[in-house]
């Protein structure tokens, strides 16, 4: 328990709401029976009363035998007059004691109403107190007070009380238990899960949590796996960009620097020799460029600092162009290269130079992974959307590395990377682009069957 501070505040909230119910709990339990107690022995004092004005008011009824029931009721009785003067008393209350003759109740009992009270003498005993008029033709000719001790009462409220503290303090105990167990046992997951997350941040990716239950303790635990997974991924992605990106600029590099010295040296016999070698650094200065600018563009996307030059655009001229323009890199791989068209041609809002440049780079994509066979572009128009689909049938895509394909840096065919060339980046810009021009688009592979991306625009009014 020394490290599970959230199993002591867990276990502190659910003893706390507990302890606050079972006082709560206690004090109403308490009050009932007490209320219960009090209007019972309430009851039976007036019942007692009644009986007793009976007796008085018959005149078969002696003073002596309401003396012996009052003794054998276990209470005190006080006669009195319309003078306040004792006419007669009975029980255990000493007769000295006269504060419960009251000149207000009397007025009351002698107009015909009963009185009920409770009286604390001075020694402290309690008393119920019930006043009733005794009549004599009909006339109320004295006040009755019956007086019966609460102390019974009060010792079985005392042992009820007692038993209620008892039965709190196991209900308490038990409870503590209970909370220490179920604290317990719902902190032990978050345990795991800050243990996990601290390995994960110190490095070690390959942590994996085994909590498989099927509530919000479960789906976090699967989320700290899936940031694992994600984060081990992109550190691997990350590595292989590195060293992709280090031969990419390496190779023109170490041509600009050889090629370079080469004509500075003037180390070419023909000036056909110079000329090519002038043309092979010309050539890498391209390709870094290229480099360069695709690295330019993604991360100005990433951080939404690009602009776009939104226009009407011909979707149908701009991918007519873009297909000529690949033609002869699909021809000298002796590919087949179709176009087609469905539909009316609408023109759509968008940036032509980007629009341009997703189809070239999912198309020259197309052409890189693809040994032999055809590439197909077609372009379908409905009434409020417009379908680009690029298919091809190259060395296509596995299942499970399909949903990481637009990630920046990534390249499936790691193993011939340098054969097919390209750094990763374009499928990452392509989707940016359609993305920030609200498009979308979906792909679709199989591993030696080939690839087909599928792009949707809809038509704004």
């Amino acid at each position: 328990m020394k490290n599970n501070r959230i199993g002591l505040k867990l276990g502190f909230v659910i003893i706390t709401v507990f302890l606050i119910v079972l006082v709560f709990l206690g004090f109403t339990i308490d009050r009932l029976f007490t209320s219960f107690y009090i209007d019972r022995m309430r009851t039976e004092n007036e019942e007692l009363g009644s009986h007793f004005a009976v007796m008085a008011q018959s005149d078969s009824t002696s003073g002596e035998m309401m003396k012996t029931f009052a003794e054998f009721s276990n209470v005190s009785i006080f006669n009195v007059n319309a003078n306040s003067e004792v006419i007669l008393h009975s029980g255990t209350h000493d007769s000295s004691d006269r504060k419960i003759i009251r000149s207000s109740d009397l007025e009351r009992i002698f107009a015909g109403k009963k009185v009920n009270f409770l009286y604390t003498e001075p020694s402290g005993i309690r008393y119920f107190v019930s006043g009733q008029p005794i009549y004599v033709k009909d006339v109320a000719a004295s006040a009755l007070y019956v007086m019966s001790s609460t102390e019974k009462m009060e010792q079985s409220l005392l042992a009820v009380r007692n038993l209620l503290i008892l039965s709190g303090i196991g209900a308490f105990l038990l409870a503590l238990g209970i909370t220490w167990i179920i604290a317990q046992y719902l902190s032990r997951p978050l345990l795991k899960m800050q243990q996990a997350t601290r390995k994960i941040a110190a490095g070690d990716l390959e942590t994996r949590l085994d909590i498989n239950s099927n509530d919000e303790m479960g789906s976090l635990a699967h989320a700290i796996n899936d940031l694992a997974v994600d984060l081990q991924r992109y550190r691997d992605t990350r590595q292989e960009f590195f060293a992709n990106i280090s031969h990419e600029l390496r190779t023109p590099i170490t041509y600009l620097e050889g090629y370079s010295q080469v004509l500075q040296q003037e180390l070419y016999e023909t000036v056909e020799e110079k000329n090519k070698y002038l043309g092979i650094i010309h050539d890498e200065a391209l390709r870094l460029q290229h480099l360069v600018e695709d690295l330019f563009d993604l991360s100005k996307m990433e951080e939404g600092k690009i602009n776009l030059e939104l226009d009407w655009v011909n979707m149908s001229d701009l991918t007519q162009q873009a297909v000529r323009k690949v033609e002869l890199k699909a021809r000298e791989k002796s590919l087949s290269l179709k176009y087609k068209e469905n539909g009316m041609m609408k023109k759509i809002r968008g940036d032509k130079k980007r629009m341009e440049q997703i189809i070239l780079n999912l198309l020259e994509n197309a052409v890189r992974y693809t040994e032999k066979g055809e590439i197909n572009v077609s372009l379908s128009y409905t009434s409020s959307a417009f379908l680009l689909v690029v298919e091809d049938s190259g060395i296509g895509i596995p299942k499970d590395e399909i949903p990481y394909i637009f990630e920046r840096f990534y390249r499936v065919e790691k193993s011939r990377s340098r054969q097919y060339g390209g750094t990763g980046l374009g499928l990452s810009i392509v989707k940016k682009l359609v993305e920030l021009q609200g498009g979308q688009i979906t792909v679709t592979s199989e591993v030696d069957k080939g690839t087909r991306f599928e792009i949707q625009f809809y038509q704004q009014p």
